[in-house]
């Protein structure tokens, strides 16, 4: 007769800060990619101060009254992914990513690109404000 033990661990999953989590991200990349993401996160927090961070999907998340964006880095670009980017005016055309997606929309960001700061925060203020016209469940 053969017997089976099966050893069952128990993981404590232990939350950490998600700002401790983009710092994590962020430092893991010591190259423009880095960079890239130090200067959009203080443009979002430029833009409008009172966003909160937080961490889901394995990535840097921005709310307020909602999902607002979501910052990641890939190996040839740092996407900035706008949850409502499709219904958002986009003056300034920034979108370059997802244009054909339903809801979100992205802009993609490449070594040496030039950020029109002024546009995406109003970009981002726009997408608070659509948050804050949404029915609240």
């Amino acid at each position: 007769m053969r017997i089976r033990v099966h050893i069952v661990e128990r993981l404590a999953v232990v939350a950490m800060d998600p700002s401790k989590l983009i710092d994590k991200q962020i430092a893991a990349l010591p190259d423009w990619r880095g960079k890239t993401l130090t200067k959009l996160r203080k443009i979002i927090h430029d833009a409008v101060p009172e966003i909160t961070e937080d961490w889901k999907w394995n990535t840097a998340v921005f709310v307020h009254d909602g999902l607002v964006l979501a910052l990641g880095a890939f190996k040839g670009s740092v996407k900035m992914n706008f949850f409502q980017g499709a219904s958002l005016p986009d003056p300034h055309k920034l979108f370059n990513g997802g244009l054909e997606a339903k809801k979100t929309r992205a802009i993609d960001f490449h070594e040496n690109d030039k950020i029109n700061e002024p546009a995406l925060r109003d970009l981002i203020r726009s997408a608070v404000a659509f948050n804050r016209k949404m029915p609240k469940k």
